[in-house]
């Protein structure tokens, strides 16, 4: 008898949700309101199924731990395990993530400058919770030269933003040290990519930038208004494409065995 993929029922309606939350976002502010709370913990329950599912089918799936290959980046580990958290630990702040995303959802849902600065800061612990999660994998034998390339990077990037966008009086550290959280983000998963490569780190990537995109839309618009369109619809649809992307590159990574995200036997096939 084939097993019932119970992950499948909350990821349909979370789909669903997802369609009527930027038809809201279109045409009736209500209908947006109403949809939005119900969009990350959709997300979130997808996401612990499918991991509980993909652990009852492969014991143990969530208790490895991925030695670090050599890389152009980091040399040979010498049989030692690698730098990647405990799995279970990993799905803990993948959930943790969704579920700041969650509450920064309900709060941005109040009108007002406390409601704006919760909301924000609510996303940024989530945040937090994602470089912990993936720079746990990437970060690891990266050297000092290596660490101020990317900081630098970091900095120059918020730097630009915030003047481009013109941020300037009481908001200027929030957004400056917000910025640069989703700056480490974005070098957390780019480092990733460029280590190990692989459909994951680039998917976890893309998310990472398309999160960046999204919530620069926000900064922008309460300094410049913009249209109603790049205001609802494109803010929502790229924030939902980057915690689809980011929930389901996440669970690729924890549920693989090497860094790279690929299942061993898939990487084996592939030498």
């Amino acid at each position: 008898m084939r097993k019932l993929n119970l992950w499948i029922i909350p990821a349909v309606f979370f789909a669903l949700c997802c369609v009527l939350n930027l038809a809201g976002c279109a045409c009736s502010e209500t209908l947006e309101r109403i949809i939005k709370p119900s969009l990350m913990p959709l997300l979130s329950l997808a996401t612990f199924t499918y991991l509980l599912e993909a652990a009852g089918r492969r014991p143990g799936a969530l208790e490895s731990r991925s030695a670090t290959p050599p890389t152009a980046w980091a040399p040979p580990s010498s049989g030692a395990e690698g730098g990647t958290s405990p799995a279970l630990r990993g799905a803990g702040l993948l959930m943790l993530g969704q579920m700041f995303g969650f509450a920064g959802d309900t709060m941005l849902l109040g009108k007002g400058f406390p409601f704006f600065a919760g909301g924000i800061g609510l996303f940024l612990i989530g945040h937090i919770c994602y470089i912990c999660l993936f720079g746990g994998r990437s970060w690891k034998g990266l050297k000092a030269w290596h660490w101020a390339v990317a900081m630098v990077i970091c900095c120059a990037l918020v730097a630009c933003l915030i003047g481009a966008i013109g941020v300037n009086g009481a908001m200027l550290v929030p957004m400056a040290v917000y910025g640069f959280v989703l700056t480490l983000l974005m070098f957390s998963t780019l480092a990733g990519a460029l280590r190990f490569g692989g459909l994951t780190w680039w998917m976890l990537f893309a998310a990472a930038v398309l999160f960046t995109f999204s919530d620069a839309l926000i900064a922008v618009h309460n300094f410049h208004p913009l249209s109603p369109f790049m205001r609802g619809p494109v803010v929502m649809a790229t924030y939902l494409a980057a915690q689809t992307l980011l929930a389901v590159g996440g669970v690729r990574l924890l549920l693989s065995t090497r860094p790279s995200g690929k299942p061993q036997d898939q990487e084996s096939r592939g030498n």
